[in-house]
């Protein structure tokens, strides 16, 4: 259930595991999705060999989706009225993700949060802010 405005105050933190050993295959399936055939996505040996990463990874904006699945547990579905982030990391075939959403400012109906998305190692690949209609 959505929190209400009387039930948040600035400081407030949210955490959640987006996903535990990302697979290639969520990797493939959302370039199906998404239509994001990008080779540094798909292909090992281009990703590799020409582009020069250790391996294939995630589309940003598949971490930014996972993300916002943070987002709209806290607040509610149809919520959200701004959402924008940074890609800071890659995201490889492997890892884990957690996020975290802490309140910057509540008023006026609107609750504002800063968001970050961290791997296993603890290396950011995501921050953000977001804004969002609460009751």
């Amino acid at each position: 259930m959505a929190l209400r405005a009387s039930e948040l105050k600035v400081g407030d933190t949210f955490e959640e595991r987006l996903v535990e050993d990302l697979k290639r295959t969520q990797i493939v399936m959302y370039a199906g999705a998404s239509g994001d055939y990008n080779p540094v996505h798909t292909d090992e040996v281009f990703t590799t060999k020409v582009a020069g990463y250790p391996s294939v990874f995630a589309h940003g904006m598949l971490t930014m989706g996972m993300t916002g699945k943070l987002l709209t547990n806290v607040v509610g579905d149809g919520r959200l009225a701004e959402y924008g982030v940074r890609f800071t990391s890659q995201v490889f075939p492997g890892d884990t993700l957690e996020a975290k959403a802490t309140v910057t400012r509540v008023a006026d109906g609107m609750v504002e949060l800063d968001v970050s998305t961290v791997n296993q190692n603890g290396v950011e690949v995501l921050k953000g802010t977001a804004k969002a209609r609460v009751d």
